[in-house]
């Protein structure tokens, strides 16, 4: 996934591997009596508060974009424990935590709110009359 000194985000973006930093822990699951001796699970933490991989503009939109996914001081933390080998939760925690960023860089257009069509306040004003007068027939002094 990208060069060997940095993680790929963006053409703009690349991570230092060494603002990385990688747990392995013991995974439960899959792997019979393998998945009790070995430490597959893996935890990756990227600072995004001290990062010198963003600045400016594009940090400040990360932090507010991703502000439910980090912690008090700046981690994001990822766990990828689902395959068998602690090398492929380390590239599977890697591509999980480019997609978050690559979704993150995403500028989203701004709605441009709609007005209602004319045959469609016709057909508001038709419905709600006719309930009006459903309404009308029910009462007892109708006449």
């Amino acid at each position: 996934m990208g060069k060997e000194g940095a993680l790929e985000v963006s053409p703009t973006l690349a991570i230092p591997r060494t603002e990385l930093e990688y747990r392995a822990t013991r995974a439960g699951g899959a792997g019979g009596q393998h998945v009790n001796t070995s430490s597959t699970r893996i935890e990756l933490l990227w600072n995004l508060k001290t990062t010198t991989a963003v600045d400016g503009e594009v940090k400040d939109r990360l932090e507010q974009q991703l502000v439910g996914k980090m912690d008090g001081e700046g981690w994001i933390r990822i766990v990828s424990a689902s395959r068998r080998s602690q090398v492929q939760n380390r590239e599977a925690a890697e591509e999980r935590l480019v997609e978050m960023l690559r979704g993150a860089l995403v500028v989203r257009k701004k709605r441009k709110p709609t007005k209602p069509t004319f045959g469609s306040k016709q057909a508001r004003l038709a419905e709600k009359k006719k309930r009006g007068d459903t309404k009308r027939m029910r009462r007892p002094d109708f006449e």
